[in-house]
């Protein structure tokens, strides 16, 4: 096991389920930020039914179940075993179709296009886009959507980044690499690999006590 699977495997086990329904009833929804019942949906995606859309970092599986009760083919990718395991236990009538793998191998073997492609708090947070988003744009088909969600830069604290994953008191975090950016350079980065139409920004926190918002960014081929 990779010293990445095994910080997201520590993750997994660290992070809460998600509640049974959401604020409107409903038992699978799509949500780019870290609040409930906040921001956008799947319509940043475009999906249709039959439409093939991959997720990358899809984690418990929350969200691509929701892509797979609109009828598309939900693809979902991730390194951490606890995660996808909980997927399939969670997720079991869902048609998930899961791989255990980190993104840019998936992309550079799979033999599939997608419709759609997206990363919430996931692999496009994770991955050097120079070597991420080109492979995004070769299994994209034409006008395909690539849209991805993060944190927000931190002032000054742009590129390559650390990120700790707390473990025990007795042992040491694990470390794994994040990228960040303003909006507009991630403007700026998806042109310069081929996007068309990027558009990026950051997306306030509903109203209380908390204030980071989420940057929300989206493009075609």
């Amino acid at each position: 096991m990779t010293d990445t699977a095994i910080a997201w495997d520590t993750y997994a086990r660290q992070k809460p389920e998600r509640r049974p329904v959401n604020a409107a009833g409903e038992t699978t929804w799509f949500n780019w930020t870290q609040y409930p019942d906040h921001g956008p949906g799947t319509e940043l995606l475009g999906i249709k039914p039959g439409a093939a859309v991959l997720d990358l970092g899809c984690g418990k599986g929350g969200n691509l179940a929701h892509v797979a009760a609109l009828g598309a083919r939900a693809v979902g990718v991730d390194v951490s075993l606890a995660q996808l395991k909980a997927a399939e236990a969670h997720w079991s009538d869902a048609s998930l179709v899961l791989h255990r793998t980190d993104a840019v191998r998936f992309l550079e073997e799979t033999g599939e296009r997608f419709d759609a492609i997206y990363s919430v708090y996931g692999a496009a947070w994770f991955t050097d886009p120079e070597q991420l988003l080109p492979v995004i744009r070769k299994r994209l088909k034409p006008g395909g959507v690539l849209a991805f969600s993060q944190r927000p830069a931190v002032e000054g604290c742009y590129g390559c980044q650390a990120s700790y994953i707390n473990r025990s008191e007795d042992e040491d975090p694990l470390v794994v690499k994040r990228w960040d950016y303003e909006p507009e350079r991630w403007e700026e980065i998806l042109r310069e690999h081929g996007f068309e139409s990027p558009a990026a920004s950051v997306l306030p926190a509903p109203p209380g006590p908390r204030k980071i918002g989420t940057l929300v960014v989206r493009a075609r081929t």
